[in-house]
């Protein structure tokens, strides 16, 4: 197996593959299972632990976060379906005035993501960025 600076070199080439493959329109989960098996074989791993290994390592991301993931997913769509997040975004606006809709977006953005994990804020907010460049007629 590879050790020191083989190893780094095999990181940095990941992350590099993990960016390019905005551009090649690749599923995230897809690049990120073809990563790991990258990373795998040029870290000479026996291929037969490479599966184990990328199998634990989800696991335990799933057992210690997942359910995390997955409330914050739920809160989030309560929090678009039931319009909460638009009068949030209506007071925050008037609070802050309607020729500062950046500094609202940061505000609102920051609220939102205290009960709701990365995914589920960015729907939230993405709806919410074309409601308030819509206008306030459009809102409701």
């Amino acid at each position: 197996m590879s050790s020191g600076p083989v190893l780094i070199l095999i990181l940095v080439a990941a992350i590099a593959f993990i960016w390019s493959t905005a551009k090649l329109k690749l599923h995230p989960f897809l690049a990120l299972l073809l990563t790991a098996y990258g990373v795998g074989l040029a870290a000479r791993m026996p291929v037969a632990d490479i599966a184990t290994t990328i199998n634990k390592g989800f696991g335990n991301l799933m057992t210690s976060i997942g359910l995390v993931i997955v409330l914050g997913t739920i809160i989030g769509v309560f929090l678009e379906k039931s319009v909460a997040a638009v009068v949030m975004a209506d007071s925050v606006l008037r609070w802050v005035g309607e020729k500062r809709p950046a500094l609202a977006m940061s505000i609102i953005g920051y609220i939102v993501s205290i009960p709701v994990f990365c995914d589920s804020g960015f729907v939230i907010l993405s709806s919410l960025s074309k409601a308030l460049a819509a206008g306030p007629e459009s809102r409701w």
